[in-house]
């Protein structure tokens, strides 16, 4: 009887997910709602732009790029992935310092790709989400399966918020609108995201192109850096506005973030130009898993990384430290809930890497560096890594 009970309500669940996708491809097609302003034509100003669409490096044009499953592809996976039943129960973390001094840096992991970094003096939020879900709609799309990090009412002033391409697990209207609600006043955003980003009330909006620098105090810059990745909020406007990673650059060193993308040679490219990098915040799931065809290196998704692949950029950015981001908070793709973790510790222990050097933490956990590079102390606040992950690697 309990199998029975179990089939027919993974059939219901199935009959749903395909109503759903097919609402949603009507519904998607259209802007508005909360995908925001269709976004404006960009001017041709950039050697990765053909007039219409943007492009990856190394692609000649960007028409057509992006996940190349066909649309019921994506619903298979969809029906065929491990159901993601568990849910990280943490606590928010404690509430942050309001600054930290110059020559300080201090970075706390919110959730998936939103971190607060705290750097001389200023306080930087990176792709915030703490919707429930990412997804133009709230009663539908995926759903968070860890808590933010950190309680929003607990945020330090945020002086600018760095959003790294349109996608709505990273640039969320909501939480936009209660940072500018908050007192936000400025975001730095890739080329055609700008019109969007104002939408949610935050008035100061810079639009970059890759390899583009703007300063944020005497101490800070900012840098947008490439991404092989694609962006898109309907079925109908993939690649029209640009996507990135930011280099941010104080005192004691560079910070990478990387947004969301799959590796090549741009790490190399943005190791050259920004060395040294103090710390890398580098995505590592959705990946396949180790069963799929598309399991071997450089043949997972394109554009997006898996531990081996984030962990090799890690190594071309030469950073003493990564944090990971991107996993366990909304499911995306075909992996289990513990799934890159586990691959995470286990690539850094077939390289022989020391797993500190490469750290998933969890929500509200923070991360404090103290002094210069390359001899840097840290200390780490509510442990280094979750239990769960500490058992995986270990």
């Amino acid at each position: 009887m309990k199998d029975g009970l179990c089939t027919s309500s993974r059939g219901k669940r199935y009959r749903l997910l395909i109503a759903v996708w097919l609402v949603s491809l009507v519904v998607f097609g259209a802007c508005g709602l909360r995908s925001g302003p269709c976004p404006e034509k960009a001017p041709l100003i950039s050697d990765h732009f053909d007039g219409k669409f943007y492009y990856n490096p190394g692609s000649p044009t960007g028409q057509g790029e992006g996940p190349k499953r066909s649309i019921w592809g994506w619903v298979w996976l969809w029906l065929t992935r491990e159901d993601w039943s568990e849910f990280k129960e943490l606590p928010p973390g404690s509430k942050p310092p309001a600054r930290v001094p110059k020559g300080t840096l201090r970075i706390t992991s919110i959730g998936h790709a939103t971190f607060l970094i705290q750097i001389d003096g200023l306080n930087i939020l990176t792709d915030p989400i703490w919707s429930d879900r990412c997804s133009p709609f709230s009663w539908v799309g995926p759903k968070r399966h860890s808590r933010p990090g950190l309680l929003m009412g607990d945020l330090p002033p945020i002086d600018a918020v760095l959003v790294s391409h349109n996608h709505y697990d990273h640039l969320d209207l909501p939480t936009l609108e209660q940072l500018a609600r908050k007192g936000t006043r400025r975001s730095l955003v890739p080329l055609g995201n700008g019109e969007l980003v104002r939408s949610a009330g935050i008035p100061k909006v810079d639009e970059l192109d890759w390899w583009q620098t703007l300063p944020l105090s005497a101490d800070i810059t900012v840098t947008l850096v490439p991404a092989r990745h694609f962006s898109s909020r309907t079925l109908w406007d993939r690649n029209q506005t640009l996507w990135g990673g930011f280099i941010i650059s104080g005192t004691r060193g560079n910070i990478f973030f990387a947004g969301d993308t799959g590796y090549g040679p741009h790490f190399q490219e943005i190791a050259r130009r920004f060395s040294p990098i103090r710390v890398a915040l580098l995505p590592i799931a959705p990946f396949q898993p180790k069963n799929s065809t598309y399991s071997s290196p450089g043949q997972s998704f394109r554009l997006h990384m898996g531990p081996r692949e984030a962990v090799q950029a890690h190594l071309d950015l030469g950073a003493p430290v990564s944090l990971a981001a991107h996993f366990q908070v909304f499911q995306l793709g075909a992996d289990g809930f513990n799934d890159a973790v586990a691959e995470l510790g286990l690539t850094l222990k077939q390289g022989n890497l020391n797993p500190e050097t490469f750290l998933a933490l969890s929500p509200g956990q923070s991360h404090e560096w103290i002094g210069s590079l390359p001899e840097t102390t840290h200390t780490v606040k509510r442990g280094t890594l979750g239990q769960d992950a500490r058992k995986e690697i270990h």
